[in-house]
């Protein structure tokens, strides 16, 4: 299928991690000859060396704190025309300052995929223990840097527009990590009333709500007692998701917008 996206440019956040979302989306839109721009951020978290070889959150740690290095490796092996730039797109300046240097490459901006996101890894996401900080920064990146991104978005993007906004299949009920699944629901909330705001403009506005995916967290453990909760019997793959970006990208889904797209195998509906 021929999804139309070739020298199209696609901003992708939180794109470090080589087997999260963001990379591997960047690595599907590369293939269809699109310009890809990663952004990200270092998230500096302790992790065991000797256990990064193997999936679980050592891995998954590592990943996140890494510059993004087996990523451009990958895509210089495709031959991608490409950027990648370290930024905080909690920041409204920084926000600024990533268009900017896009527009100074590429000239505009096609595709926005609203992938990167904060959430606290230790614990202390639920009524109980919740503190202002974890509120702060989940909020911070996942709902205002989207935000800002979205906002930034509407002046540089050209004759075509697409934004795909990436939230948790269970976002409405997501006890253990209350703060992260409220700052998805409000993306799909988002997600919903910018559709409504930006039709006229010929921007499409939609949402993918991943199930539990493999991005190098989930260790074997975890995968036994996850795949019973979803009813296709497997752990999501990033390749799913970012096969439904695409789609979402494409020329095909020109009337579809202000959609939630739950990407889980059944799992949370």
């Amino acid at each position: 299928m021929d999804y139309g996206l070739k020298n199209k440019v696609a901003l992708i956040t939180g794109a470090n991690n080589p087997q999260g979302i963001g990379a591997t989306t960047a690595f599907a839109f590369a293939r269809e000859g699109a310009k890809v721009v990663l952004v990200y951020k270092k998230i500096h978290r302790q992790f065991d060396k000797t256990k990064t070889g193997r999936n679980g959150t050592d891995r998954y740690f590592s990943a996140n704190a890494s510059n993004g290095e087996m990523v451009e490796r990958k895509l210089k092996e495709m031959n991608a025309d490409y950027m990648i730039i370290e930024s905080d797109i909690s920041n409204e300046e920084a926000v600024t300052e990533i268009y900017s240097t896009v527009r100074e490459r590429y000239g505009k901006i096609d595709i926005l995929v609203n992938n990167a996101a904060a959430g606290d890894m230790d614990g202390f996401d639920t009524i109980e223990k919740i503190t202002q900080n974890v509120i702060d920064d989940t909020f911070a990146v996942n709902v205002r840097g989207s935000i800002l991104m979205i906002r930034a978005f509407m002046d540089y993007h050209g004759d075509y527009g697409r934004i795909i906004n990436i939230s948790t299949d269970a976002s409405q009920i997501f006890a253990g990590q209350i703060t992260y699944g409220a700052s998805k629901a409000t993306m799909e909330a988002l997600t919903r009333s910018i559709a409504l705001e930006v039709g006229k403009y010929g921007i499409t506005v939609n949402c993918v709500a991943p199930g539990p995916t493999q991005t190098g967290w989930i260790d074997a453990d975890l995968e036994k007692s996850v795949i019973p909760l979803i009813p296709m019997g497997k752990i999501i793959q990033p390749e799913d998701i970012a096969e439904t970006i695409l789609f979402l990208a494409s020329e095909q889904a020109k009337m579809l917008t202000g959609q939630v797209i739950k990407v889980s195998g059944g799992h949370a509906l």
